[in-house]
């Protein structure tokens, strides 16, 4: 990846500029059996409508707290990049009634009411499918995103030393994620364009979002991330690993 690269957003466009037909996020939800692939273009393509819905029809702004209540789950990647790519701070599990924004999973809708901006809801059915009937007070992600536009400018450029990531509590500018994801990337296994690591971590630390997403981008890598993953046996699991051509694992 380019050495020059200060953001999560500039991770994705060297990503795209390098090989945009590579995978980069394979999900599983043992749960339900879905299996999504995503390419470099694929989640960008998303990332940018993401991001267009974020700046435009939210006006979020540089700065603003998203509160992200969703699990470890290739849609909460896209919103990841999604707010890097428009300056707003994710915050991941965060309290809903302090952020000026809240997009929400199925399973926290309650605890996502409490936000007093607007509110993004996501069903997190397979192939992005939409609620069946849209909770009310809130938007439905599936039906709002696919008519947003396919290529994605700020308003304002992004500044790496501006907060962009809460988890757990703790505060980190843009220019941290990258640096911390480079640095994690050696200790999980990735060497490199070519690694696939198999993440079963949550998304509510650190350690679970750069295994799940930020170390592999940082270096050109992709990650195969397993929700649910605890419901695998061991055979299954082995399988996976083998079929998913995994270098490096981190389950625990």
């Amino acid at each position: 990846m380019n050495a020059t690269d200060r953001t999560p957003a500039d991770l994705l466009r060297s990503a795209l500029a390098a090989d945009p037909a590579r995978p980069l996020v394979t999900f599983y939800d043992d749960a339900t059996g879905e299996r999504v692939e995503l390419s470099v273009a694929t989640f960008a393509n998303w990332v940018a409508k993401t991001a267009n819905l974020l700046q435009g029809d939210l006006a979020a702004e540089p700065g603003d707290r998203v509160a992200l209540l969703l699990p470890a789950h290739w849609q909460t990647a896209v919103w990841l990049l999604a707010c890097a790519s428009v300056g707003v701070v994710a915050d991941v599990g965060g309290d809903a009634g302090a952020a000026d924004m809240v997009v929400s999973g199925p399973d926290t809708l309650d605890a996502a009411r409490a936000c007093p901006g607007e509110r993004v809801a996501l069903a997190l059915r397979p192939l992005g499918g939409r609620f069946p009937q849209t909770p009310d007070g809130f938007l439905d992600y599936a039906v709002e995103v696919p008519s947003q536009g396919d290529r994605f400018q700020p308003y304002a450029p992004v500044a790496a030393e501006e907060p962009a990531l809460i988890v757990a509590g703790a505060e980190y500018t843009a220019a941290e994620v990258v640096e911390r994801a480079r640095g994690d990337a050696p200790d999980l296994g990735l060497t490199g364009p070519g690694s696939r690591l198999l993440s079963g971590l949550p998304y509510g630390t650190w350690e679970g979002l750069s295994a799940g997403l930020y170390a592999p981008l940082a270096v050109g890598a992709s990650v195969v991330l397993c929700r649910h993953v605890e419901r695998l046996g061991e055979d299954s699991l082995a399988k996976r690993i083998e079929s998913e051509r995994v270098s490096a694992t981190a389950l625990r």
